[in-house]
């Protein structure tokens, strides 16, 4: 485990344990103090099994929103491909930054929490690696928030860590079982492709497109 990793496992445990679940993220942009290695998952470009699948399917044209949006790179490449974009973070370091690091950018930025949102429904939402780091209990909830996003006929396309139910929980980040992810088709959508993709072999991960 790297340092950025450790560190980030012990901000999540503590801010967990004291009651707020959500407020070790911007402690954690906060102290970054500019610095996107000590972020774990900041790549500073969009995720390869998001641009993989955005290189399959033609989004030009419509809204798209991103949840949990890091420091943007995902929200800008849907931007790049054609989309009204959306894109919110829970904190407020990582907009500033997200505003910075794109000063020209035609998304709209905006900090915001999942759980309070009022920002309608999109042709499509970008869920990736965002509920893994929240707790079980509060993922529950999330998932039909997320959900409540997808316009009719829109699409979701979740990326996340998976885990069988039999594997235990130790740390953030807290991989997903189909069991959990079922919650998105008892929200109303229609499971359209899952795909389990190991890589390497040890590390489960899953690309998820459900439709509205």
């Amino acid at each position: 485990m790297t340092d950025a990793s450790t560190r980030t496992v012990q901000l999540a445990t503590d801010f967990i344990g004291k009651g707020d679940p959500l407020g070790w993220f911007e402690e954690l942009y906060a102290t970054a103090n500019g610095d996107p290695t000590t972020v774990p998952w900041a790549r500073l470009t969009p995720h390869p099994l998001f641009v993989e699948w955005l290189n399959q399917h033609s989004l030009v044209g419509k809204t798209a929103i991103v949840i949990g949006c890091g420091l943007g790179d995902d929200a800008e490449e849907l931007a790049k491909r054609g989309m009204e974009v959306t894109a919110f973070d829970i904190s407020e370091t990582a907009i500033a930054w997200c505003k910075k690091r794109f000063p020209d950018s035609s998304v709209n930025y905006q900090v915001a929490d999942l759980f309070q949102l009022a920002l309608g429904k999109f042709d499509f939402v970008l869920e990736s690696y965002t509920i893994q780091a929240m707790p079980p209990e509060l993922r529950a909830q999330a998932i039909p928030k997320i959900a409540e996003l997808v316009a009719e006929s829109g699409q979701l396309l979740v990326i996340c860590l998976g885990r069988e139910p039999e594997q235990p929980l130790a740390t953030v980040p807290f991989p997903l079982t189909k069991i959990e992810l079922s919650g998105f088709t008892q929200a109303g959508l229609h499971e359209v492709k899952f795909e389990d993709l190991n890589e390497p072999e040890t590390v489960r991960r899953w690309r998820v497109q459900y439709q509205g």
